[in-house]
């Protein structure tokens, strides 16, 4: 239904607010609409701890002078059926004696799941509704993390019109504008970690670092993939490493080598953690293990892609980028040997690539912000 639309895009909008704070929560949004058609209520979970986004919605509505007796709740997330650091949402929009809920996606926790027949036990007319593309896809990342052990990836990259990310000479700087630059700094400032390889430090020398942000709502992990150990100790990564928490993952056997004995020492002095991870199949690292360390003993939620076609190439080989947010900038290269985002597969045909889904797009001066999504969710 075209309401549906309307009020799930607005309840996802909502939810959007509290990116960086709300993690590793799922991002969740609520509107309370009266029966004319009135919204009487919004809220949203605004930070991992506090009120869910339903009795937000509700306190907002009686904060205003109205009773939420009788209207319809439009919600991103089925409503929990289970007590955490709060009480169950299907339980506060019952007592508050909400006649409908929509929602735009299911709860597949076995804890908290089961909203949807608590609520028709009781009385409330219930809709699962897919009208919102926006609002079903705000719990991807959670059912993500709970169902793989594994962070949300995010890669991120600038490309021309003609889909390449630097000249045949390397030169990178700058393909987008400024005003995507500022985009990029934002999201930095919203995840937990941001990986890069050993060649976009040699290139580049990045400092990857949220700035010129409001508000820092994360300290990200800088997180290098290095096999081999060979970053520069004069790099800003590594001078920087006691200002910002700094990873440099190496071959799990270098940890303990006395040739690189010395490198190491180094390295920890200035502040670095070396992290020993096992080779895949390939002799590459294996990233998955990577990152599956990085959620379980660290707590990493989401990471943020900003690397070299070789680790993208890998990343996709294996299967480990979720989403993908592309700046588009109004420009063509039209040179076959300038770089593109991604290398080292083997592609023989159209089918062999990885497919994604468009999930938003924004104009950002410009340039174009898309964002995708895997083409079906794990799971789904």
């Amino acid at each position: 239904m075209p309401d549906d639309k309307a009020h799930l895009d607005l309840a996802a909008r909502l939810a959007l607010r509290a990116a960086g704070d709300a993690e590793p929560n799922p991002l969740v949004g609520c509107v309370l609409v009266a029966p004319d058609g009135r919204v009487i209520g919004l809220g949203h979970h605004r930070r991992f701890g506090g009120l869910h986004a339903e009795r937000e919605a509700i306190l907002s509505c009686r904060r205003q002078g109205r009773d939420p007796r009788g209207s319809t709740a439009f919600v991103t997330l089925e409503p929990c059926n289970g007590h955490g650091k709060q009480p169950p949402c299907a339980e506060a929009l019952i007592e508050a004696r909400v006649a409908r809920v929509v929602f735009a996606a299911p709860d597949p926790s076995p804890s908290k799941g089961g909203g949807e027949g608590r609520l028709r036990a009781a009385g409330v007319e219930v809709a699962r509704s897919d009208a919102s593309p926006l609002a079903s896809g705000l719990a991807e990342p959670w059912i993500h993390r709970m169902r793989t052990g594994r962070p949300w990836v995010i890669a991120k990259w600038a490309q021309t019109l003609d889909g390449r990310v630097a000249t045949r000479m390397g030169e990178s700087k700058w393909i987008s504008g400024e005003a995507s630059r500022r985009r990029v700094h934002r999201l930095r400032a919203r995840v937990d970690a941001i990986v890069t390889g050993l060649g976009t430090v040699v290139a580049d020398d990045p400092m990857l670092t949220p700035r010129g942000v409001r508000r820092v709502r994360r300290r990200p992990l800088r997180v290098v993939v290095d096999p081999d150990l060979e970053i520069p100790e004069t790099c800003a990564l590594v001078s920087t490493a006691g200002q910002a928490p700094t990873i440099v993952a190496c071959a799990a056997e270098l940890l303990g080598a006395e040739i690189a004995r010395l490198k190491r020492e180094r390295l920890e002095a200035a502040g670095v953690t070396l992290l020993g991870t096992p080779a895949s199949a390939r002799g590459w690292l294996d990233l998955r293990e990577l990152l599956t360390g990085l959620h379980r003993e660290r707590g990493v939620a989401t990471v943020l892609l900003e690397c070299g076609p070789g680790l993208m190439g890998a990343l996709f080989e294996q299967d480990l980028i979720d989403e993908a947010v592309v700046y588009v900038a109004p420009l063509v290269l039209g040179d076959e040997l300038a770089r593109g985002v991604a290398e080292g597969r083997v592609a023989r045909s159209l089918t062999a690539g990885r497919a994604l889904r468009l999930w938003r797009v924004k104009a950002v001066g410009g340039d174009v912000e898309l964002t995708y999504r895997r083409r079906s969710p794990r799971g789904a």
